[in-house]
């Protein structure tokens, strides 16, 4: 049955106006969808652009990522990551912790679960035939903290830095023991902990009293390679940013990083006496001891 006018203007039937309403209505859409930057269809919105997601490069004044870290004036900085052999010109093991060294240490890819503690001690003075007791001030002490962070890994570069993180893990929570090194009988280091500005978390010495990582059974697991040795001329390579592939065919032993895991870390901030001789409460109360003695391009110390 053909549709009726609804009036004697044959332009105002019953089916255009249908027609009108939807095309109104497909126009509104295309309009929100061009206003966001969306397409009519699958098309990509950055047309034939690609872009590759990846780290960027910081500086200190904006870099507030989570991040434990060996003094840059520290005598174990040299031993942990640049122990590159005797002459230039000699082959060098590859350290497992390698990926840590630009940075000095580990730096958690995702913001993680930070956990503060602070509190003060008091002792309770109980008293014959009182209803209350009295409290006298002992001391103020900051607790450890808990930092639980994700880890992913989505490739072999991940999985790299996954070993090192677990290896640097290991190395911070040993003592220096046995061997030839002059070193040994030395405690296990202490370490700088950074995040989120200046106020939070600015250059606070720490040492790792725990750490654990869950190793899921419901995640792929992505393949790796260290202990490799590089001559000159690969070691020059891997300056200039050029990184090496390796094969199922590459006679190197291989280890394996779940895609996703969940690595727990207790820290406990200390100070030194001398340190501590540098604390006021006025300037602390003004937030100017975030980053104390930190002049002459060296590393401060932060107080909590």
């Amino acid at each position: 049955m053909a549709f009726q006018p609804l009036s004697k203007d044959p332009n105002q039937t019953l089916g255009n106006a249908v027609g009108r309403t939807a095309r109104n209505v497909f126009n509104r859409t295309l309009g929100r969808l061009f206003g966001a930057g969306l397409g009519r269809g699958a098309e990509s919105v950055l047309g034939n652009q690609r872009a590759t997601a990846r780290w960027s490069n910081r500086n200190g004044q904006t870099d507030w990522r989570v991040k434990l870290t060996i003094p840059s004036e520290s005598t174990q900085l040299q031993k942990l990551f640049f122990d590159l052999g005797n002459s230039p010109d000699s082959p060098i093991n590859y350290n497992l912790m390698k990926p840590l060294a630009d940075t000095g240490g580990l730096i958690f890819p995702i913001t993680p679960s930070v956990i503060i503690q602070h509190q003060a001690n008091y002792s309770q003075l109980a008293t014959t035939h009182a209803n209350y007791p009295y409290y006298a001030y002992q001391n103020s002490e900051p607790a450890n903290l808990t930092v639980v962070a994700e880890f992913p890994v989505q490739n072999q570069q991940d999985a790299e830095y996954w070993v090192a993180a677990i290896h640097f893990l290991r190395s911070v929570t040993k003592m220096f023991f046995g061997g030839d090194e002059a070193t040994k009988g030395n405690p296990p280091p202490i370490l700088k902990f950074n995040g989120y500005g200046n106020h939070v978390f600015k250059n606070v010495p720490v040492i790792v009293t725990n750490f654990t990582c869950e190793l899921r059974s419901d995640v792929d697991y992505i393949s790796t390679t260290q202990n490799q040795t590089f001559n000159k001329s690969e070691r020059a390579l891997q300056q200039e940013g050029v990184l090496r592939t390796f094969t199922a065919d590459s006679h190197i032993p291989e280890t394996w990083a779940p895609s996703l895991s969940t690595i727990t870390v207790q820290v406990q901030p200390v100070y030194s006496r001398d340190t501590i001789k540098n604390f006021s409460m006025k300037k602390f109360v003004k937030g100017e001891l975030y980053d104390s003695g930190g002049g002459n391009n060296s590393e401060g110390v932060g107080f909590i």
